[in-house]
């Protein structure tokens, strides 16, 4: 048997021979753990030449082994996919979550803030007398000797007299700049004071408009009625005028001009004329005929342009 020799008896090319074959066998032990546990299945063999220091001793992946065959990567674990598709999934499903959380806070304090609005700024209804809606204003009966009278109860329908408020406690408009305060009707000497809500006392003192009405100039109807045959019978001559009369009505700020349209006489329970309009018109209220009072007489008129 031949003598084992000491490393400092071995030639420079003995050494390199050694160092080779022991790095040939580690790179196989390492190859071989790959391949139990499924990771490399082909290899390239090692090379045989150890000039270069430069080369590692890692297995090369990509590379010719010595059937001329590629390297390949094993089959990947199923389990491990399953696994990733399913912390994927999670993922996707806490974004969109997230997402529709902060969407849904988006809308709640929308929300809030809109009750918050309304909470500080209340719309207080001007309350409308339910006797406007039953029979239109300015009935009354006819006056005595003395002139004296007082609203006529028997034109509302019985079946409603419940409904009717008390004309005495008709709530008044607040002023405004919008508000109508004189009307002026040149073909019939009409020249009188506006006062808002057309109850009882009201139309003591001029011509009165319907609370929740439209204000003058603007779309809709501003309704205006007045006594013929008491408390200065401001409107005794409406059934003088004809179509294309003017009708001035003037506010603190600017006066406009009516153009009457037509007259018609109706009964007093036709409240349908008090109707808001689509566009600026005015209609004229009063009793009828002179010293009678069993109808109305209504004219209508319309914004000159």
């Amino acid at each position: 048997m031949a003598r084992r020799k000491a490393p400092e008896e071995l030639s420079v090319e003995e050494l390199r021979r050694l160092l080779v074959e022991k790095r040939r066998g580690a790179r196989k032990e390492r190859l071989e753990h790959f391949r139990r546990t499924g990771r490399v299945v082909t290899v390239a063999p090692d090379m045989s030449d150890f000039d270069s220091q430069t080369q590692s001793s890692a297995p090369v992946v990509d590379t010719a082994d010595a059937d001329g065959s590629a390297l390949e990567l094993g089959p990947s674990n199923p389990r491990r996919k399953w696994m990733d598709r399913i912390l994927l999934g999670v993922e996707v499903l806490a974004v969109i979550g997230l997402v529709a959380v902060l969407l849904n806070g988006l809308g709640l304090l929308r929300t809030l803030n809109t009750e918050v609005a309304a909470a500080l700024n209340p719309v207080t209804a001007t309350p409308t007398p339910l006797i406007m809606a039953v029979v239109l204003p300015s009935g009354h009966v006819p006056p005595d000797e003395q002139g004296n009278t007082r609203p006529n109860e028997a034109e509302i329908p019985e079946h409603l007299r419940p409904m009717v408020q008390s004309l005495a406690n008709i709530p008044i408009p607040t002023a405004a700049p919008d508000q109508g305060i004189r009307i002026q009707i040149p073909a019939i000497n009409i020249d009188a004071p506006i006062v808002q809500g057309d109850g009882w006392e009201q139309l003591k003192k001029g011509v009165g408009q319907y609370a929740g009405s439209a204000d003058p100039g603007t779309d809709g109807n501003v309704v205006l009625s007045a006594h013929n045959d008491v408390y200065g019978e401001i409107f005794r001559y409406l059934d003088k005028l004809a179509p294309g009369d003017q009708v001035i009505i003037s506010t603190r700020q600017r006066q406009y001009v009516y153009i009457v349209d037509r007259t018609i006489l109706v009964e007093p329970t036709a409240v349908e004329v008090m109707a808001s309009t689509g566009s600026p018109t005015v209609t004229l209220i009063s009793c009828y005929p002179y010293l009678v009072d069993t109808q109305r007489i209504v004219v209508f008129a319309r914004l000159q342009n």
